[in-house]
């Protein structure tokens, strides 16, 4: 039996920081995911983004006197500690910098979203992964939540030639646009079809936002972002012979356990399983679409 890993937490602005670990640490917990313990963590924390500052103190203390989990005062120390990190920090603003502060340790990191909020910073990352060996993986939850994986395993209604999601899109200025909550669906729609989108275009007002992305091989996959109505997750995937809808609420099994799996097994083997070249493309659609939604015309990636 391989041992446990020891993990270590930066950014305790988030209630993703109390969801894994409940689930890594709490042997009793519905879904516990086996193999790996949360030890050790920093805090973090952004002075002028309000739903980091404002809740960083309250997941600390949880951490810390429910779990027992050793609070440090710099990311170094959290790398010095552990076998894997997971990079939790809300504001993907600050991803880079922290990323840079904890590479030179080679241990395997998960980035949550936002990976980073501009390809230039999603490749000074990739580029700092390469230059220290670090296995890196970054990605919403929602890619594998078990309604998505289990119609994407269906294939017996032939590929895939285009899809449709949609979910909460409310706007933070300090993570613009589609980075914010909209960054969920493009996950989910990326997971659907692959890298490959050539261009995208926006049409937004204060209620919603609707993104249309061509593909190189002409597929089209759209996202609609909700601010009024409904507030839920889900999407359609059309293939030759069938659409098949995708009910990220089906399954009892949280998004969360279903990551912590996939993550806990890259930080064992050190494969990535998500394509670099795909997470990169996902912050250029992204990029590209929050370009789109200010001058309304189409944007190449």
């Amino acid at each position: 039996m391989s041992k446990t890993l020891q993990i270590g937490l930066i950014g305790l602005d988030t209630s993703h920081v109390s969801a894994f670990t409940k689930l890594l640490n709490d042997p009793d917990a519905e879904y516990h995911v086996p193999g790996g313990k949360v030890t050790v963590a920093y805090p973090g924390g952004s002075s002028d983004l309000e739903l980091s500052y404002s809740r960083v103190d309250g997941f600390t203390n949880e951490l810390h006197e429910q779990y027992g989990i050793q609070i440090v005062d710099s990311l170094e120390a959290v790398a010095e500690q552990s076998d894997a990190i997971m990079l939790e920090s809300v504001d993907g603003r600050v991803h880079l910098n922290q990323f840079m502060q904890i590479a030179p340790f080679g241990k395997p990191v998960f980035i949550d979203k936002p990976f980073a909020l501009s390809t230039a910073e999603a490749d000074s990352i990739f580029e700092l992964a390469t230059q220290y060996n670090v296995p890196l993986m970054s990605c919403s939850s929602l890619r594998y939540a078990e309604g998505l994986v289990q119609v994407l395993s269906q294939q017996e209604n032939g590929p895939i030639y285009g899809a449709d999601f949609y979910g909460p899109m409310e706007i933070q200025p300090t993570q613009p646009g589609f980075f914010w909550y909209g960054i969920h669906t493009v996950e989910m729609l990326f997971a659907a079809m692959g890298a490959g989108c050539e261009h995208v275009t926006v049409t937004t007002n204060d209620k919603q936002d609707v993104a249309v992305g061509v593909w190189n091989d002409g597929r089209i996959g759209t996202i609609r972002g909700n601010r009024h109505g409904n507030r839920l997750f889900g999407g359609l995937i059309h293939r030759d012979k069938a659409t098949q809808e995708v009910d990220v609420y089906a399954h009892r099994k949280p998004y969360y356990a279903s990551l912590l799996e996939i993550a806990l097994a890259m930080f064992r083997t050190g494969k990535p399983p998500i394509d670099r070249n795909e997470t990169r493309q996902i912050i250029r659609f992204i990029e590209a679409a929050n370009e789109s939604r200010v001058t309304g015309k189409m944007v190449n990636l």
